[in-house]
């Protein structure tokens, strides 16, 4: 029986929720998730949680922040000119903006707004809060090592390889 291990293509359903019972994501309708275990796909508390079980098992996890999306810093919230926004950015709390940043794309989360300025969190949206997951673990199977090599996993037919490292996903279904 495979189990979740480092160096395993893992493939769950789940559902997430915050500390109130909102549904923040779910992979009903749209599939399972699969991603290579101990190659930091995950959050560290979920990977965690997941580690050492089986195919067909169920699973609870309650992640605290520390090990989710770390503590809310209110360093994060920054307040910038609104002339600094492209025009096009339709203004309204909650909404995504994004920019560069020294490594690469940053979202920003409008939080405040007025005429002359805008107020964004630069914090990850589950910044601070303690997450609760319910799913069930599906297949489990050995990674290629072009996967381990590239620390994730490589969906069928994602760019030719020495050997095929393409996955029948049809076999997910019963």
């Amino acid at each position: 029986m495979d189990i979740v291990e480092k160096d395993k293509v893992v493939f769950i359903e789940y559902e997430l929720r915050d500390s109130e019972g909102n549904v923040v994501d779910s992979t009903a309708g749209r599939g399972p998730l699969s991603y290579l275990h101990g190659h930091g796909n995950l959050i560290v508390g979920l990977e965690r949680a997941l580690e050492g079980r089986a195919s067909g098992d169920h699973f609870d996890a309650i992640v605290q922040p520390e090990e989710g999306y770390g503590a809310h810093d209110p360093a994060g919230v920054i307040e910038v000119p609104r002339a600094s926004l492209s025009p096009d950015v339709e203004l309204d709390l909650g909404v995504m903006v994004e920019t560069q940043g020294p490594h690469g794309r940053i979202e920003l989360t409008v939080v405040a707004f007025d005429e002359e300025t805008v107020c964004l969190d630069c914090n990850h949206p589950l910044a601070g809060h303690v997450l609760h997951f319910t799913g069930t673990i599906g297949v489990i199977r050995d990674a290629h090592p072009d996967e381990i090599k590239h620390h994730r996993v490589h969906p069928a037919g994602h760019h030719l390889m020495v050997s095929d490292s393409s996955f029948d996903e049809s076999l997910l279904s019963p």
